[in-house]
């Protein structure tokens, strides 16, 4: 199945793109995405656990993700 990895800010700049699509087998989840995007170039910027979510939806990292799903990786947000 194929799921589109969103990155922002950092983590953008770190992997060199805003969206990345992924091939992950069926039943994957959510940490298997993450485990994925640490594979590429740049990935091993992102945290152990980084704030997620599918579809618009905050997310755990065991969530099974569908084949379509848009996942999103959010790095931390400072304000001031």
């Amino acid at each position: 199945m194929t799921v589109t990895a969103l990155l922002f800010a950092s983590y953008a700049d770190a992997l060199g793109r805003s969206s990345v699509s992924l091939t992950l087998p069926p039943g994957a989840t959510v940490s298997d995405a993450l485990d994925r995007l640490r594979e590429l170039p740049g990935g091993s910027a992102l945290p152990p656990s980084p704030l997620v979510a599918i579809n618009l939806a905050f997310a755990r990292t065991n969530v099974e993700l569908s084949p379509g799903d848009e996942l999103a990786v959010i790095p931390p947000v400072a304000g001031g």
